[in-house]
């Protein structure tokens, strides 16, 4: 963002420095012009001193009319005190235009939820989650017609689990420096969410391997009624496995309310 107060004080400066500038210089031709002149008559080199004055003289009178105009301006508000947020979601947008930039700041935040879960139970079923929805992402494209609304249901799990483990992970660092007294509670609640993310990330990898039968059998030819049935036995079970980790999902947010 262009701070209009700064340029506007910068420009003011800029032409005080050049109306000083002008005008020594012009009171030093001028002079000189003036003293030399009734010595030697107009000569040659003394219309050159003349016309540098003259042309001197102007020129700071024209940089004390701009020096004026500029001062009569009002000065512009000062800027808003920058937010940090700001500058992130305006640095942020600004990679994301580079041609790779949504993978590079996808490949980011991986690697920093990574290092955040690392020593945490949830570090190992975060790990196989992200294997899971790097597969699921290669699948998405080819996930048509009837095996569409799984794609979506896919990237709501994912969202829902990673937030699960994040969880999983905060209780355990509290486990640590929990007192004696509060720890047996911490440590039923760390593990029901445990069992929770391991069931869900389980379910999550049961949906990608029907999402990959689905991709299987609907790149076979149809030459006989067997594909067909194969193709639509995968189709029923990616919507069944869909089907089900929503209801697990459903089923566990009262409970991630809770924690």
């Amino acid at each position: 963002m262009v701070d209009l107060r700064a340029r506007h004080l910068r420009r003011l400066r800029s032409l005080r420095r050049s109306v000083r500038r002008w005008s020594v210089l012009a009171g030093g031709l001028g002079g000189a012009a003036a003293i030399l002149t009734p010595y030697q008559g107009l000569g040659l080199p003394d219309a050159a001193w003349t016309a540098a004055a003259g042309g001197s003289v102007m020129l700071a009178i024209w940089r004390w009319v701009d020096l004026r105009a500029l001062a009569a301006q009002p000065v512009p508000p000062p800027p808003e005190p920058v937010n940090p947020e700001q500058v992130r979601a305006r640095l942020v947008a600004a990679v994301e235009r580079l041609p790779a930039g949504r993978q590079a700041l996808a490949e980011v935040r991986r690697q920093r939820a990574r290092v955040a879960l690392r020593g945490s139970s949830a570090a190992e079923p975060w790990a196989r989650l992200d294997r899971a929805a790097i597969t699921m992402a290669g699948l998405a494209g080819r996930l048509t017609g009837p095996a569409g609304p799984a794609v979506l249901e896919a990237a709501v799990a994912e969202q829902s689990l990673r937030d699960l483990a994040d969880r999983v992970a905060s209780v355990h660092r509290a486990v640590r420096v929990a007192p004696a007294d509060t720890r047996s509670e911490l440590d039923a609640a760390h593990r029901h969410l445990s069992a929770q993310l391991d069931g869900g990330v389980t379910a999550y990898e049961r949906l990608v391997a029907a999402a990959a039968g689905f991709v299987a059998e609907e790149g076979r030819e149809y030459d006989d009624n067997s594909s067909v049935t194969r193709l639509t036995e995968a189709t029923d079970l990616l919507r069944g496995v869909a089907g089900g980790l929503a209801d697990l999902r459903s089923r566990t947010g009262p409970t991630q309310a809770m924690s």
